[in-house]
């Protein structure tokens, strides 16, 4: 799994230039005949691989679908989703001190997070194999995004929460879209470990992140700041800096590079580090860098106020790590007070985001800080949902409400004061 990897000869399962093959042993299996999460022989993570990896030339059109040419259908089931703003932000920019900074903001998308990019994709894939139920394990943002695009296609939805740990706003988009809400009395690693069996009995698809098209409708993310990046300044972003849960964009990302360096759209040495930032809490993931690029251990007892990345056991871990490591980036924790702070700077650039989404810029002020990161660097900072997806969080860390008297002179003197 390296950048610069020869390209796969499309095997006999290949299905209109498209298959899946396994990160490990790389066996390969058609991608629609049957309901396949992990590799048959050796239970390695699954990849798409395409015959014909496209350049930016092939891209048309708008938002996630864009990027048909990139995908395994030209078209999905759609909101629609993708072309969420690269904000600049100034102030931000000369705080931190780097040469660039842009905010990716995917708290923009349709249901509020990213997830929405996965799901136009993996549900799409649902209706090719036939499936009727769909099924996820979440953090809020998942179940949110699942329960939409599942309405969408008319498709029963079951999600399963960790009960007490997800934040309202999220609970009611998945309520209100009718997904059938299981609150397990575990964190979201019991969840997902409870998917997968209801997933491996058939009973219902599961559509988190182990699930590798999910990860190709996140590559977009990728393909999106790449292609706005270039335009506004005239070459790709030296750096990404994103937060990590389950680690599917750090492995979406790096699979996005991978092909466009394999299509000739970019060199080697334009790939931008990919940058992983966790809360102090739930860092499996840093820890493993840490220990020398070590295989990730389960963090059974994890806690943050950033909900969205309270994840102890990361399944993507074998595709993020590798990415980290070969585009030359980091990973590195961070507290919950330097993530509320930093979603503070970001509400005072205007862009409101939860706090998960918070961690990149408070993973590259540390940075910054330690020197990691350099005064030169061109830099994106991904932000992952939007600040309603947490009301409570962003009240805590807003400015309380004044009280004032019923009276325009009252309210004016009590401005002065």
């Amino acid at each position: 799994m390296t950048l610069s990897a020869e390209r796969d000869a499309a095997p006999d399962e290949a299905d209109d230039g498209v298959w899946l093959a396994c990160i490990e042993c790389g066996e390969t299996f058609a991608p629609f005949s049957a309901i396949r999460y992990r590799c048959d022989d050796c239970d390695g993570l699954l990849e798409a691989r395409y015959a014909d990896p496209p350049t930016f030339d092939a891209f048309e059109g708008d938002g996630v679908w864009r990027y048909s040419a990139a995908l395994p259908f030209e078209e999905g089931v759609t909101l629609p989703e993708g072309s969420t703003p690269l904000h600049e932000v100034p102030r931000l920019e000369d705080e931190v001190g780097v040469d660039r900074l842009r905010v990716k903001h995917e708290g923009m998308n349709p249901t509020g997070s990213f997830k929405d990019r996965g799901m136009t994709v993996g549900v799409r894939v649902a209706q090719e194999l036939g499936v009727d139920r769909l099924a996820c394990a979440s953090t809020g943002n998942t179940s949110a995004a699942l329960a939409a695009y599942g309405a969408r296609a008319g498709l029963e939805t079951l999600v399963l929460l960790p009960a007490g740990k997800v934040a309202a706003g999220k609970v009611a988009q998945a309520s209100l879209h009718d997904a059938r809400i299981l609150e397990v009395d575990g964190n979201f690693d019991a969840c997902l470990d409870i998917v997968q069996d209801l997933a491996g009995r058939g009973e219902a698809y599961l559509l988190n992140s182990l699930n590798p098209f999910r990860l190709e409708g996140q590559k977009t993310i990728g393909l999106e700041i790449l292609e706005e990046f270039r335009d506004d300044e005239g070459r790709f972003p030296d750096r990404i800096v994103l937060p990590v849960g389950n680690a599917g964009n750090t492995a979406a990302l790096y699979k996005c590079f991978r092909e466009l360096v394999q299509a000739g759209a970019m060199a080697e040495d334009e790939v931008p580090k990919l940058t992983g930032v966790q809360a102090k809490g739930a860092a499996p993931m840093v820890e493993a860098v840490e220990n020398g690029w070590a295989d990730t251990e389960r963090w059974d007892e994890v806690e943050t106020r950033a909900t969205a990345i309270r994840i102890g056991n990361p399944v993507n871990a074998p595709k993020a790590l590798p990415g980290i490591r070969e585009t030359g980036g980091t990973a590195v924790a961070v507290s919950d007070e330097a993530i509320t702070d930093a979603q503070r700077a970001l509400a005072g650039e205007g862009v409101g985001v939860e706090p998960a989404s918070a961690a990149s810029v408070a993973g590259l002020r540390k940075l910054r800080e330690e020197g990691v990161v350099g005064a030169d660097e061109a830099v994106v900072c991904l932000t992952t949902g939007h600040l309603l997806k947490d009301p409570d969080a962003a009240a805590e860390a807003g400015g309380d409400p004044e009280p004032v008297p019923n009276d325009t002179d009252a309210v004016l003197a009590h401005l002065s004061e």
